[in-house]
C-alpha cells in the first residue's frame, strides 16, 4: 500500500476545480465518441447496467437520457448485490455493463472470467492511475473503480463541534452528545454491508500492520490476537452510545435517525451524504473518525476506498454498447454530472466539483487516510465472521467469546 504522503498528493491532484465545464459542454460530451456504436445496437434492446446504488438512480437516468444511449438500470440492495451479482451476470442476460465491490467480489468475478479486458482502451487514460489499481488483476485492467469514497463516519456539525484526537476524547464527545439528548452514533448493525464500515476506522490505528485484517484470512494473524481484542473491547465501550436495538437496525433507519438531527454521527461513510440530503437534512456535514489510540500513536485520520468498479461483461452479446456506456461515464464532464449529482468524489481526471458537500469534504482529499482494510478479505465468509464478531459484542457477548467464535469460522474456511 502506498505511503500516506503519496496518496495524499495524488488525491490532491484529483481535486481540480477546472472552471468552464458547464451544462453546454456536458451536452456536447454526450454527443461524443460511442454514440454511433450504441445506436447501431439499439435494435437489440437496451443494455442492462447492474449496480447497487439505488440512491444514484435518478442521476444515472439523467445521464442516460442526455446521452441518448439505450441503457436499463438493474439495481439490487448492496447486501444482495454482494452475494448474488455473479450468479446474475455470468449468464450475460443481466449486467451487460456492471459494477463490483473492491476486494472479494472483484476477485470472484475475475476468477469466473466475466470481466472483459479493458487494458489499452482509451478510456483508461481518463482515470487517475493510482486510484484504479483495485480494478487490476495479473497486469490487466479488468475494471475501473469509479468512486473515491471515505469509509469514515459522517458528523452533524451543528451537534458535533469538536474533533477529538484520541480515544478518551472521542468517548468524552459521545458522553457530551448523550447529555444533549441525542443518539451519539447511529449504527446500522442489522445491515451486514454497512455494519462493517465502522470496523475500517476501528482497525486502522489499532492494527500492527496495514494488512493485518488480510493476514487473519491467511492464518498469519488471528481474531483472538491482542490487537483485535482491543478493537472488540472498544466496540463494547461504544455500545451505550449506539441507538437502542442497534444490532437490528437497518441502513435506512440509521440514515433517517441521522438525517432528522437525532444522532450526532452516522457510522457509515461519505457514500451516504446524498441519502442524508434527500431526506431533507440541511445541517453542515463533515467526516469524523474515532481515533482509537493516543494522539501520538495515531497513523491515520480516517479511511478511503476506490470502489464501484465499472466493467463490461465478457459473457454479454452487447459488449460494444456496454463499452459505449463506460466510455460515456468516463468523460470528465459526464463524471462531473455524476459526482455533483450524487455527492461522490470520482477517480476520473479533470472533474469540476460544484456540489457544496463535495467542496466541504475537499480537505479529506489531502488528509492521512488508509485504504479501507475490510476489503482485504478475498473470502466473504471469513470477512463476515470477523465483522460479525463486532456485532456480537454490541449484542452482549464478551470480546473473548466473540473472537473465539469468529476464529473457528476462519479456521474452517482455510
Amino acid at each position: 500500500m502506498p505511503m500516506p504522503s503519496r496518496r495524499s498528493l495524488n488525491r490532491r491532484d484529483l481535486f481540480r476545480l477546472t472552471a468552464g465545464v458547464g451544462a453546454a459542454s456536458v451536452l456536447a460530451a454526450c454527443a461524443g465518441p460511442g454514440g454511433d456504436k450504441s445506436s447501431s445496437s439499439s435494435s437489440a434492446g437496451p443494455i442492462s447496467f447492474a449496480h447497487w446504488r439505488a440512491e444514484d438512480k435518478e442521476v444515472f437516468a439523467q445521464i442516460i437520457k442526455d446521452s441518448k444511449l439505450d441503457v436499463r438500470q438493474d439495481i439490487s440492495p448492496s447486501n444482495d448485490y454482494q452475494s448474488t451479482a455473479l450468479q446474475k451476470i455470468r449468464g450475460g442476460a443481466v449486467g451487460d455493463a456492471f459494477t463490483a465491490f473492491r476486494g472479494a467480489q472483484f476477485l470472484e468475478i475475475a476468477k469466473a472470467g466475466v470481466w472483459s479486458d479493458l487494458t489499452g482502451k482509451p478510456l483508461v487514460q481518463k482515470y487517475e492511475p493510482n486510484l484504479i489499481a483495485a480494478g487490476t488483476q495479473d497486469g490487466k485492467q479488468l475494471g475501473l473503480p469509479y468512486q473515491l469514497v471515505f469509509n469514515t463516519p459522517l458528523a452533524n456539525r451543528d451537534l458535533v463541534t469538536e474533533t477529538p484526537k484520541d480515544w478518551d476524547g472521542f468517548l468524552a464527545l459521545l458522553e457530551t452528545l448523550k447529555g444533549k439528548g441525542v443518539t451519539p452514533i447511529a449504527w446500522p448493525g442489522g445491515d451486514a454491508a454497512n455494519a462493517g464500515q465502522l470496523l475500517n476506522v476501528m482497525v486502522v490505528n489499532n492494527a500492527p500492520t496495514d494488512d493485518a485484517l488480510g493476514k487473519i484470512e491467511t492464518g498469519q494473524a488471528k481474531v483472538t490476537d491482542d490487537w483485535f481484542l482491543t478493537v472488540l473491547k472498544q466496540y463494547q465501550q461504544l455500545t451505550p452510545y449506539f441507538q437502542k436495538g442497534a444490532t437490528g437496525t437497518s441502513s435506512d433507519a440509521a440514515l433517517a435517525l441521522f438525517a432528522q438531527g437525532k444522532a450526532g454521527l452516522l457510522a457509515t461513510g461519505s457514500f451516504q451524504v446524498s441519502g442524508v440530503r434527500k431526506l431533507g437534512a440541511t445541517f453542515p456535514i463533515d467526516l469524523l473518525a474515532p481515533i482509537t489510540t493516543t494522539a501520538d500513536k495515531a497513523k491515520y485520520e480516517g479511511v478511503f476506498n476506490a470502489t464501484f468498479i465499472l466493467g463490461v461483461n465478457a459473457k454479454s452479446s452487447k459488449q460494444d454498447a456496454a463499452q459505449a456506456w463506460l466510455d460515456k461515464l468516463s468523460d470528465p464532464a459526464v463524471a462531473g454530472v455524476y459526482a455533483n449529482g450524487t455527492a461522490q468524489h470520482v477517480t476520473v481526471k479533470g472533474v469540476e466539483y460544484t456540489n457544496a458537500d463535495l467542496k466541504a469534504l475537499a480537505p479529506w482529499l489531502t488528509k492521512k487516510t488508509a485504504l479501507a482494510p475490510r476489503f482485504q478479505f478475498s473470502n466473504l465468509d471469513v470477512r463476515g465472521a470477523v465483522e460479525n464478531a463486532a456485532v456480537q459484542v454490541v449484542g452482549g457477548k464478551s470480546p473473548e467469546e466473540a473472537a473465539e467464535a469468529a476464529q473457528k469460522v476462519v479456521d474452517q474456511k482455510k
